[in-house]
């Protein structure tokens, strides 16, 4: 009975796929469970659907996905624009398990130059305003803070904030050192300052022969009026542009205009993972690379057939979708630059998309050749060095499954829950539980626990309640899929025999395994390197030698472990004293950036309800700080 259910199922869904239209569109995957599989766009959505269900695809990833496909859903638009960004949506909304999936990454920095009778350079993420001049984006802050020093060599404009420049009574340092010109006390009138400006200005967009002009012309002119001093400053300033534009390694005179903004993407697959290399040239100036690696969708690739078309290679496949996905969140430049192919239709739709006349090359010559095969050496190395940390983390997962003699059939599965507890002197107590799958630490199923209700200092009622808040719902819907694929093959205490003990009553309440638990016990004198292994089950306790890949992945976990707990206790501690978190008591906030935080958002408390991209946007807050200081408040 149930094969001839599943047999008329497909025969209502190849019914269903027949009488598509052969219009522009969208459709959706979905299986039995109902969970998305996958989201794809079509020209015509009669023929690119039915490819995959007239056709044998073997054992690769579209023929897994085609087998557990149970219904579908269609969206038909007016254009392959709309079909590219609809697509896009619903890819980074739903996240399917078959789509080529890239973290979805805004915080590219800028170099800033305010709005001011003195301008200042600064380095910037976030959105823009217009009453600001942007140049960018670059691939890293490295890059931004380098063209910055380049600029007050060259240019020696300000760096200063404002409000230190409004109070300044006599020039600082970098005046001294030659790398400002001290506007702050009136050493270089407004005019002057604003030529300076206008040439670094030029010398970003990659007019440097037009600035070097400049700089001959007004150097003369000094010189025929006898200003020698000013002249020589002048003349210095030359040799300082020259010996940076000797540095470049290219010949930006062969350059046109839509030539000096170029992204060159190069991709390389090997070992079941993807890299995408993006390098930015900018004014003409390379300022580096930058990887990415897809988060999913980066196993099993194969040749795609999209119905009326000679096959894409996978390489193409995880190209346009990085492009897709990159490029309709932020303007591209004029020119991209890759190693494989794009689709011709798929460039116009994007450029319809981006209201940016797209020129895309694959085979480039000359100065375009060098920089496509930089970038792709690049994408080589990185993803080599990907590999390796993949390799060497899952060497340890199985390191330590065999120290354990755990019975896992799938190591890539293996899942470890670690937790502890933190306090000051009974103060302000929280727990953490931190999750280790797919041989990495997985920040987003991190969790905190405010521990109420028991005795100040006694960390084994902590643990207990933390404990049986974590597991009392899975051990509750124990027979559900869903808290089975949630229930942890292994939990980690940190602590000793007390610690374990009470983490068995409450498995032993809850009628969860008893195995799955174990303590890390500091070993003589509290070092580290010396620690054991408790277990809840009677077995005796574990020495695993200081340099066993089982005893480091252990040691990673638990750390991550206390960090987690330490941060969160900190700053709960700090509402219970202040009525607000001590940002002082994040890790990476210093004095400056405190005082930037407080300025930006007007005190705690609006830092506090600021979310993480507002956060990011704060000169000298990363995107990795930015969700550290949010979870430190919440």
């Amino acid at each position: 009975m149930a094969d001839e259910t599943a047999v008329s199922a497909r025969e209502a869904l190849l019914a269903e796929v027949a009488a598509l239209p052969s219009l522009p569109g969208v459709y959706r995957f979905f299986d039995a469970a109902d969970n998305v599989l996958y989201v794809g766009k079509a020209r015509n959505l009669k023929k690119r659907v039915s490819s995959y269900f007239h056709k044998d695809h073997g054992g690769t990833r579209i023929g897994v996905m085609v087998g557990r496909i149970a219904r579908l859903q269609t969206t038909v638009v007016r254009s392959e624009a709309e079909a590219l960004l609809l697509e896009n949506n619903l890819i980074k909304a739903l996240a399917p398990r078959f789509n080529i999936l890239f973290r979805d990454d805004k915080s590219y920095p800028y170099l800033k130059l305010t709005a001011h009778a003195f301008p200042r350079m600064a380095y910037y993420r976030g959105s823009v305003e217009r009453r600001h001049k942007y140049f960018g984006p670059y691939p890293g802050a490295w890059a931004v803070k380098e063209t910055i020093q380049l600029l007050q060599k060259v240019f020696r404009l300000r760096t200063c904030e404002d409000t230190v420049f409004a109070h300044r009574s006599r020039p600082c340092l970098l005046y001294q050192i030659q790398r400002c010109t001290a506007p702050c006390v009136g050493y270089i009138d407004q005019a002057s300052y604003a030529r300076d400006v206008a040439d670094a200005e030029a010398f970003l967009l990659g007019r440097t022969d037009e600035v070097m002009r400049s700089l001959q012309q007004r150097m003369m002119a000094l010189s025929d009026a006898l200003q020698f001093e000013q002249a020589a400053a002048v003349r210095d300033q030359i040799g300082a542009l020259s010996r940076v534009l000797h540095q470049q390694a290219m010949d930006e005179s062969s350059l046109s205009a839509r030539e000096r903004d170029v992204d060159i993407l190069a991709v390389r697959l090997h070992g079941g993972r993807a890299c995408v290399n993006l390098a930015m040239v900018r004014g003409g100036r390379h300022l580096g690379d930058r990887a990415y690696f897809p988060s999913q969708g980066a196993d099993g690739f194969a040749a795609d057939d999209d119905g009326d078309e000679a096959p894409r290679s996978a390489e193409q496949q995880v190209l346009e979708a990085f492009v897709a996905q990159h490029y309709l969140a932020g303007p591209p430049p004029p020119s991209l630059v890759t190693s494989h192919a794009l689709d011709a239709r798929f460039v116009e739709a994007l450029s319809q998309q981006c209201g940016v006349k797209i020129a895309a090359q694959h085979q480039p010559r000359e100065q375009r050749r060098i920089w496509l095969e930089m970038a792709q050496k690049g994408a080589e190395i990185a993803l080599a060095r990907l590999l390796a940390d993949e390799g060497s983390q899952h060497e340890r997962t199985r390191a330590l499954v065999e120290a354990l003699d755990l019975a896992v059939d799938d190591l890539d599965t293996f899942r470890i829950e670690c937790f502890d507890v933190s306090h000051t002197a009974g103060e302000a107590t929280q727990a953490s539980c931190v999750v280790y799958h797919h041989h990495a630490m997985r920040s987003a199923d991190y969790r905190r626990f405010n521990v109420e209700g028991v005795t100040p200092g006694d960390d084994y009622a902590a643990m207990r309640q933390v404990l049986t808040r974590r597991y009392a719902r899975l051990a509750e819907h124990s027979g559900d899929d869903d808290a089975r694929a949630r229930m942890p093959a292994l939990v980690l205490i940190d602590g000793g025999r007390g610690q374990v003990a009470v983490a068995r009553e409450v498995f032993e309440e809850l009628g969860l395994d008893l195995s799955l638990i174990v303590g890390v016990e500091k070993g003589e004198g509290r070092k580290v390197g010396l620690e054991e292994l408790v277990f809840a089950d009677g077995r005796p306790k574990l020495h695993l030698p200081h340099d066993s890949a089982a005893l480091m992945l252990v040691a990673q976990i638990r750390d991550e472990a206390h960090r987690f707990a330490i941060t969160g206790m900190r700053a709960r501690r700090a509402r219970v004293r202040t009525g607000g978190s001590r940002l002082e008591d994040i890790a990476g906030v210093g004095p400056r950036k405190r005082a930037r935080l407080l300025q930006r958002f007007g005190g705690v408390r609006g830092v506090a309800a600021a979310s993480v991209d507002d956060l990011a946007t704060v000169d000298g807050i990363s995107r990795d700080l930015a969700e550290e200081i949010y979870r430190a408040l919440h």
